[in-house]
């Protein structure tokens, strides 16, 4: 639990770029004791690396983008909550487009990659990032927080004008391999009436039936329906998972997400770093220095 984790073995998979609609190669390789998530673009004659971390974010319209030179990597929240969601701390990922593949819309496809590729622990200590003081960012009437916590928990609440989805709120303490059988499988959505504004900004070229829930104006049109009733809220906890992941640290504190996004919670995440006095990050040597502190981290379970 307080090792430092990466892959055992490489592996790869393919797709379409749900905004792109360009096809992509990806393949993840087991990373470096205290190297973090990077992502190397393999399309150029000579390879472009990309740390994930919250200071390489360009973008965060629709998806979290990641750039370096003027080259990126964009929807990436998916990939890296399955990483988060796997307690995985470093990994290589390689891919020959500008857009992680979107699969089926969910974090499921990566989290079972990853446990394809098995867990390797390593002879460094993995660092957390703990949450010492409340920091809060507000647009209009969307709200991200972060509050000290002994664990990780993350509440969120959805209120769409839609008779399907309406005001949605969960509350998830991330642990013992729940990632996995609560969240990870909650795919991405959108309105079939704003599918044609989106595609004519350049957006949602590779959305189909196959990697998003679709909501006409009463219904879900996907033939499957939901795989959960509560299926939007818990996709807004994968990506802020994923977002939080790009602090390069496994935090404990309580996220609390109000109709935010990929904006607000970058925005988050920036103005708790801007404040060196509100967390901390620290390495633990043993359990013991954990349960004397109270605190309990995220639990994972490799072989669920």
């Amino acid at each position: 639990m307080l090792s430092q984790t990466t892959v055992l073995n490489t592996v790869n998979c393919s797709g379409i770029g749900l905004h792109t609609g360009v096809s992509c190669n990806l393949k993840i390789k087991p990373g470096a004791p205290d190297s973090g998530i990077v992502f190397i673009r393999k399309d150029f004659p000579k390879e472009v690396r990309i740390q994930a971390h919250i200071d390489n974010v360009v973008d965060a319209t629709l998806a979290t983008t990641l750039g370096r030179d003027g080259i990126k990597v964009s929807t990436v929240e998916h990939l890296m909550a399955a990483f988060a969601g796997l307690g995985i701390d470093n990994a290589e990922v390689e891919l020959d487009a500008p857009e992680v593949p979107i699969m089926d819309g969910s974090a499921e496809p990566f989290n079972f990659l990853l446990k394809r590729a098995g867990i390797r622990f390593q002879e460094k200590i993995k660092k957390f990032v703990i949450i010492k003081r409340p920091v809060t960012v507000t647009e209009e009437d969307r709200q991200a927080t972060l509050l000290p916590s002994n664990d990780f928990k993350i509440s969120y609440t959805i209120d769409f004008k839609h008779p399907l989805i309406s005001n949605q709120y969960y509350l998830i303490q991330i642990s013992n391999g729940n990632f996995e059988r609560e969240i990870c499988r909650a795919r991405t959505f959108g309105f079939l009436r704003d599918y044609e504004i989106l595609k004519a900004k350049g957006f949602a070229r590779g959305g189909s039936l196959e990697n998003a829930v679709v909501i006409d104006d009463r219904r879900v049109i996907n033939e499957g329906g939901l795989r959960f009733t509560d299926e939007f809220v818990r996709h807004k906890i994968l990506d802020s998972i994923g977002d939080l992941w790009l602090l390069g640290a496994q935090v404990i504190g309580h996220f609390i997400g109000y109709k935010s996004g990929h904006t607000l919670n970058h925005k988050l995440i920036h103005k708790l770093l801007a404040h060196k006095d509100w967390w901390e990050i620290i390495e633990f040597s043993s359990e013991e220095e954990l349960r004397k502190l109270q605190i309990t981290p995220p639990t994972h379970d490799f072989l669920s």
